[in-house]
C-alpha cells in the first residue's frame, strides 16, 4: 500500500461510523515533542468530530477535528509518526509505516462486535453517575437525595468527576499487597477527600486508610462528623498543619489542593520525602517567584502586573514538575476544570518511577531557573535528594 493510499483508506475508517478508538506512537524525530496520540469519535454541538489526544512530554492537549477535516490531520501526523493502531466496531487494524514511507497494513476480525459509544457526547460518562444517588454527595449538598445533581453545583459534581478520573489513572502505581496510605493537605471542605474515599474503598475495595488535615477546626469537625455517619471507618479529619504534621514516615499518595503559595512546596517536598508512590496537587497563590523575578529580557511581558502573575503561576508549575522529575517522578502538568470556571486549572500529577534525570535535564532546569533569579522553595526542601 502507498502512504496516499494509507490516508484515502484511514480517513474513511475513521469517519464511516465503525471507528472505536485508536493510537498513533512512534515519532519519527526523537526531537518530536509530541510523544503519543490518541483518538476517539466524539459528538460535540450535534457534529461528530474525531478527538486527538496529543501527550506530550509533561502535557496532554486535545484537538477536536470535524469529519471533513480529518485526511488533513491524518496527513500532518503520519508524516511524523512510524505506527498506528486503529479499532473498530469489527476489525482491529495494524500500521506501520518504514523510513521511506512504506506501508505494512494488518487487520484481524474480532471475536466480538464493539460498539461505538458516544453517549458520553450527550451525557457525560463520568466514573461517579450523574444519575445515582452517592450518600457522600447528598451529605455535602452536592445532589439531592434522590441523586438528582443541584443546578448551583454542577461544576462542582464535573470536579469531583474529573479528579476521580485522576485518581482512577493512578491505580496502577499504588501497593496492592498493604493498606494503601493517603494524606490529603488542605483538605478543606473536602468533597475531593470524600470522593477519594468513596471511589478507592467503596467502589474499588481497596484497603484504604486516609487523612484529611486543615487549620479550620469547625470545618474539620464537620467533615469528621459526615465521616463517621456514612461508616467510612478508615477516613479521618485532624486539626494541623503541613509544617506540624510528623505523624507519618512513610505514605502512598499525598493529595494537596489549593495549598497557597509554598505551602504546595512543603507539602509536594513531605510527599518526596516519604516515598508516596502517586502526588495529586492543584497549586494556588503563586507569590514566590512573582517577588524574586528579575529578567530584562522578559520585561515586555513583565511590565504588566496581570501577565507577570500569570507568568510566575506558569513557571513555578513548571519549575516544581521538573524538580519532581528530578528526584525520580514522572510529571506532568495536566488541566483539571476549564478555564471559565477557575483560574486554578493546573493539576500538577507525578508517579514515581525511580528513573535517574539526565545531567542535560538538570542542566535545562538550572539554566531555566537562574534565567529567572529564582530561588525554589521546593528546590531547598529537596536539596539532599537533588
Amino acid at each position: 500500500m502507498q502512504f496516499e493510499q494509507l490516508i484515502q483508506q484511514l480517513t474513511e475508517q475513521l469517519t464511516d461510523g465503525t471507528f472505536v478508538n485508536g493510537t498513533i506512537s512512534q515519532p519519527r524525530m526523537k526531537s518530536d515533542e509530541i510523544k503519543r496520540i490518541r483518538m476517539k469519535p466524539i459528538e460535540l454541538r450535534g457534529q461528530l468530530h474525531i478527538q486527538f489526544e496529543l501527550q506530550y512530554e509533561r502535557v496532554l492537549e486535545h484537538e477536536n477535528i470535524l469529519l471533513a477535516d480529518v485526511k488533513v490531520k491524518l496527513e500532518e501526523l503520519l508524516n511524523r509518526f512510524r505506527q498506528v493502531h486503529a479499532e473498530f466496531t469489527e476489525e482491529e487494524v495494524h500500521i506501520q509505516i518504514s523510513k521511506k514511507f512504506k506501508v505494512m497494513w494488518k487487520s484481524k476480525k474480532v471475536t466480538s462486535t464493539k460498539t461505538v459509544n458516544l453517549s458520553h457526547n450527550r451525557k457525560k460518562n463520568y466514573l461517579l453517575d450523574e444519575d445515582k444517588a452517592y450518600p457522600f454527595l447528598v451529605r455535602l449538598g452536592v445532589q439531592t437525595p434522590e441523586g438528582k445533581v443541584r443546578n448551583q453545583h454542577q461544576d462542582k459534581f464535573r470536579q469531583i468527576n474529573r479528579f476521580v478520573e485522576f485518581i482512577d489513572d493512578s491505580l496502577e502505581h499504588l501497593p496492592k499487597d498493604k493498606t494503601i496510605r493517603i494524606l490529603d493537605f488542605g483538605s478543606g471542605k473536602s468533597y475531593l477527600t470524600f470522593a477519594l474515599y468513596h471511589y478507592l474503598h467503596v467502589e474499588k475495595g481497596l484497603d484504604i486508610k486516609v487523612t484529611g488535615l486543615d487549620l479550620k477546626k469547625e470545618v474539620i469537625e464537620e467533615c469528621q462528623k459526615i465521616a463517621d455517619d456514612l461508616n467510612y471507618e478508615n477516613l479521618e479529619f485532624l486539626v494541623g498543619d503541613i509544617n506540624d504534621y510528623n505523624e507519618e514516615t512513610a505514605v502512598d499518595m499525598v493529595v494537596t489542593l489549593h495549598a497557597c503559595d509554598v505551602a504546595t512546596d512543603m507539602a509536594l517536598g513531605r510527599a518526596v520525602k516519604w516515598g508516596a508512590k502517586v502526588i495529586l496537587s492543584v497549586p494556588c497563590c503563586q507569590h514566590e517567584l512573582f517577588a524574586q523575578i528579575e529578567t530584562s529580557e522578559l520585561d515586555i511581558m513583565l511590565q504588566h502586573g496581570l501577565i507577570k502573575e500569570r507568568f510566575s503561576a506558569l513557571a513555578t508549575d513548571s519549575m516544581r514538575a521538573e524538580l519532581l522529575s528530578l528526584v525520580g517522578y514522572d510529571a506532568q502538568l495536566l488541566e483539571f476544570i476549564d478555564m471559565e470556571n477557575t483560574p486554578k486549572n493546573i493539576l500538577i500529577r507525578a508517579y514515581y518511577t525511580g528513573k535517574k534525570p539526565t545531567a542535560d535535564a538538570r542542566e535545562k532546569y538550572e539554566a531555566f531557573r537562574d534565567l529567572l533569579h529564582a530561588k525554589p522553595f521546593l528546590e531547598r526542601e529537596l536539596k539532599n535528594l537533588l
